[in-house]
């Protein structure tokens, strides 16, 4: 199976992101690729909520659906892209993503579940829950090489989500992504190769790279890991582009034979908070 992970530097112009990934996704086909998935945020990204309100389509209205279908279809691939931000109401947008196979139909969407609410160092501050309404399912898409589990982002930092879906029979995970650049320096590697060796998975991470509106910076170096957690491609910290790579599906065997993690699990009593009084 040879499987493609597009780069970007998405802008904020939903047109202009078409345009640019279609390049990509049809180099990417050229190379052989037959699983192609873009990032997080793939057809515009938007730091200014009340913009990014007025400026977001509906689904139904939105032009990357029949865009992205019909390129599926016209290189006879199946697409992921990593999401597009539709509206759901006049006050909340999804974080969605939209599985296309050879055909071009819509097989699953993705709805973001954990949300990045966070401030860092140097007053870098997120809050994706004042505009993204969360997702509530993990979702599971069967395919001709097996069934793949997806997630965006910040669900990287979720294990739980991706041992679920690997025991329900996930042989790939997905984890298309906008990362900091601070957050992914510390821990964008060692998040997804942990996750790829928690559950046996190929881990396939499209990413975005380099500044966007309003100077957000994205880190880059998209990954594509195996179930033993070697890494058998990565993207570069401010180019856009394509990284393939070839999967051996018998390896997701291989590793949960020689550590059946999977089935491991066992019942345990949960600690308790510990609630001290003030000493006098």
């Amino acid at each position: 199976m040879k499987v493609a992970l597009v780069q970007m530097n998405s802008v904020r112009d939903i047109q202009t992101n078409l345009h640019e990934s279609r390049k990509f996704i049809t180099e990417a086909a050229a190379r052989g690729a037959e699983f192609i998935t873009t990032p997080e945020n793939t057809t515009s990204i938007e730091p200014i909520r009340a913009a990014a309100l007025a400026n977001t389509p509906y689904e139904k209205d939105h032009p990357g659906i029949s865009f992205y279908s019909s390129l599926a279809k016209e290189l006879r691939i199946w697409l992921l892209i990593g999401s597009m931000p539709v509206k759901v109401n006049d006050n909340k947008i999804a974080n969605r993503s939209f599985l296309f196979d050879r055909q071009g139909n819509v097989i699953v969407r993705y709805d973001k579940i954990h949300l990045f609410d966070v401030d860092l160092k140097a007053g870098e501050s997120y809050r994706e829950s004042d505009q993204i309404q969360a997702g509530t399912e993990a979702i599971l898409a069967d395919t001709p090489w097996g069934r793949i589990g997806l997630s965006i982002c910040y669900d990287i930092r979720f294990a739980a989500l991706y041992r679920a879906m690997a025991q329900a029979g996930a042989s790939i995970l997905t984890v298309p992504a906008a990362f900091t650049v601070p957050t992914g320096k510390a821990h964008w590697h060692v998040l997804l190769r942990a996750r790829a060796i928690e559950t046996g998975c190929f881990v396939l991470a499209p990413a975005q790279c380099g500044i966007h509106a309003e100077g957000r910076k994205t880190f880059g170096h998209s990954l594509i890991v195996n179930p033993w957690g070697e890494i058998l491609g990565e993207g570069d910290n401010n180019e856009p582009g394509v990284i393939t790579a070839s999967l051996d599906l018998t390896e997701v065997m291989e590793a949960r034979h020689m550590i059946p993690a999977l089935q491991h699990d066992r019942v345990f009593v949960k600690p308790q908070p510990v609630l001290r009084q003030a000493s006098e």
